[in-house]
């Protein structure tokens, strides 16, 4: 399924959000209309479509990368309390 105008949005906002004053919270809701919660399950979603990577590869490389970096932490952190 192509990307929609929405889709290109959050891509967007996701790449250039550093260049809005203030935290990307309030950026979040000021600009997407959207709650903090469902723009992160939003761009979750998002960056796992092939669309998505053909659209920006560097941009959903690097959210694909810290995504996996950020659960590998949680395992260890997990994995070594037992």
């Amino acid at each position: 399924m192509p990307l929609s105008d929405r889709d290109r949005e959050l891509l967007a906002f996701e790449a250039s959000w550093q260049r809005h004053g203030g935290a990307k919270e309030e950026a979040i809701r000021t600009e997407l209309d959207l709650t903090p919660a469902r723009y992160y399950q939003l761009l979750g979603r998002l960056i796992e479509s092939a669309d998505a990577l053909a659209h920006d590869p560097l941009l959903v490389k690097r959210l694909r990368r810290l995504r996996d970096a950020r659960r590998d932490t949680r395992a260890a952190r997990v994995g070594g309390v037992g």
